[in-house]
């Protein structure tokens, strides 16, 4: 019982140490500029020159309609659990302030919250991800991202020349429409993936949305101008959360038939 009872007091950025460390993952701490990333890197014995590069979901940012949660880090980690079951080199990225960095200089709520996808936050994870590539080596990158992590994907895939992919799983792709579909206040401060320009015709694009996703509906991601070049692909019995975690390994398996390089 009182493993139980540590267990379940643990912050979750401790959870997440512990998950990565159960599964070989090498805890990393990345310069952004001006914040500290934390990031978890998987390597792995296959050749290749193909680097996976893993967002997570927003994470916890509001407690209710009207407080804003002390602690931005994702009680739920889906893109950890699925990267644990990729057999390519992989780094899940942590964005600033998240991972018990939020008290760190320059961390506050609206960094979180309605500057989520800020050019704050995406130079600062852009400015990581290169620090990780300067050590590791040159290397082609396929940006992995679900929910509020696809935005992320989308707006750091346009700053590298060496993305080869970008594959979504209920990604938040136009967060003006999003909003507005929710009734939520607009996220002033943030990027929005619907209004940049597309990427390059070379970078293939995968945006898997479920069917049941009251969070995200097919509708937003499906009437986006900016994927001329890309692929919208539902599935029908998939909400929000279920069942991304499950499937990840069908969707790994996939890659080649979907044109995915590896």
């Amino acid at each position: 019982m009182a493993g139980v009872a540590i267990a379940s007091c643990a912050t979750p950025a401790a959870r997440v140490a512990e998950y990565s460390a159960r599964h070989h993952f090498q805890p990393l701490l990345l310069s952004g500029g001006d914040f500290t990333h934390v990031a978890y890197f998987k390597p792995t014995d296959r050749a290749g020159a193909v680097l996976h590069v893993y967002l997570e979901h927003d994470g916890l940012a509001w407690i209710d309609s009207d407080k804003v949660s002390p602690d931005p880090t994702p009680r739920r980690t889906l893109m950890l659990k699925a990267m644990a079951q990729d057999s390519t080199a992989s780094l899940y990225l942590g964005r600033p302030c998240y991972f018990g960095r939020h008290s760190d200089a320059g961390c506050g709520p609206q960094l979180w919250t309605h500057q989520r996808y800020s050019d704050t936050v995406v130079s600062a994870m852009a400015n990581a991800l290169k620090r990780f590539l300067s050590d590791y080596g040159e290397t082609q990158l396929i940006f992995f991202g679900y929910s509020g992590g696809g935005t992320l994907a989308m707006l750091l895939a346009e700053r590298f020349s060496q993305t080869q992919a970008v594959i979504t799983v209920a990604g938040n792709l136009d967060i003006a429409a999003w909003a507005k579909y929710h009734d939520y206040s607009p996220l002033e401060g943030s990027l929005n993936p619907a209004q940049r320009q597309s990427l390059p015709a070379a970078v293939r694009q995968y945006h898997y949305v479920g069917g049941r996703d009251t969070n995200v509906p097919p509708l937003l991601t499906e009437s986006i101008a900016i994927l001329p070049m890309g692929s919208v692909i539902k599935l029908p019995e998939f909400d929000h959360v279920c069942c991304w975690q499950a499937w990840w390994p069908d969707l790994l398996r996939n890659r080649e038939s979907h044109r995915v390089a590896n």
